[in-house]
């Protein structure tokens, strides 16, 4: 297909650092497999509805910064007892959710996609060779935990 593809792996998701590592290679389709549980076992209150919101935000964010299709895959159902909420959902690189699972159990998701909608965004606003100052980046890769100011 001659497109530039790259993967992530569930928590990876979460975290811009992955999608731009990625970016930074020119992908136009990331594809991501998870299964996250409904339930966050050390915050009972957050139910699958914020969840699900957090994920579709990473994915989303992701997906527009660096002008990329998502296909993140979701696996649902019950694993080891615990059920997993899927969300299932494919991601234009506007943001956008182009197509997205409709409930928990098993569903197929699909959607038609021209890579070719990477460029615009690549070409203008996340030119990121135009636009990207790394002299003022030393704090994100020089230190891993949170330092105060002084």
């Amino acid at each position: 297909m001659g497109g530039i593809f790259g993967m992530a792996v569930c928590n990876d998701r979460r975290w811009p650092e992955t999608y731009r590592v990625m970016g930074l290679q020119g992908v136009e389709m990331v594809v991501l497999g998870y299964n996250t549980p409904s339930v966050n076992s050390q915050k009972a209150e957050e139910g699958p509805e914020k969840r699900l919101f957090h994920h579709n935000l990473s994915v989303q964010a992701g997906a527009y910064q660096n002008s990329t299709f998502v296909i993140a895959t979701a696996k649902c159902g019950v694993e080891d007892g615990f059920p997993l909420f899927g969300g299932s959902c494919i991601v234009h690189p506007d943001g956008e959710i182009i197509a997205a699972a409709k409930t928990e159990d098993d569903e197929l998701v699909v959607a038609t996609i021209d890579l070719d909608d990477t460029k615009f965004n690549k070409e203008t606003i996340f030119d990121f060779a135009r636009h990207r100052r790394i002299e003022h980046y030393g704090r994100i890769t020089g230190q891993t935990g949170v330092e105060l100011p002084e």
